[in-house]
């Protein structure tokens, strides 16, 4: 540690990571905008600007979350060229009211804590 260390971490703090609770209500809050994948959940995340980030782990947790309750459904898509198919993820019909409500929270959460 010295003194330019600490002034660079309040310069440009580091990113925080969602908890699962945030994170069902930004997954759920994308979804509203149409199918999307897993890599580019994250990556939007940060493309937006935000000082989140969500990590893998907790991606697939609040994946897996949405799943059982039926909130959202995935298929796979290999229309995107060479590679592996990737898994689309959308809302379901019971998912879309949640995702209005939650994305309203996320929106609301993020200009409460100032970003």
């Amino acid at each position: 540690m010295n003194w330019n260390r600490i002034y660079q971490f309040f310069d440009d703090p580091p990113p925080k990571y969602l908890p699962k609770e945030l994170a069902v209500a930004y997954v759920l809050s994308l979804l509203l905008e149409g199918e999307t994948a897993g890599v580019e959940m994250i990556e939007r995340l940060e493309q937006q600007g935000s000082p989140y980030r969500i990590s893998e782990h907790i991606l697939r947790i609040a994946l897996d979350f949405l799943l059982a309750e039926n909130a959202i459904t995935r298929r796979w898509d290999s229309s995107h060229g060479r590679g592996r198919p990737r898994r689309l993820y959308c809302l379901t019909a019971t998912g879309i009211p949640l995702a209005q409500d939650l994305a309203q929270r996320w929106r609301q959460y993020g200009r409460e804590s100032g970003h």
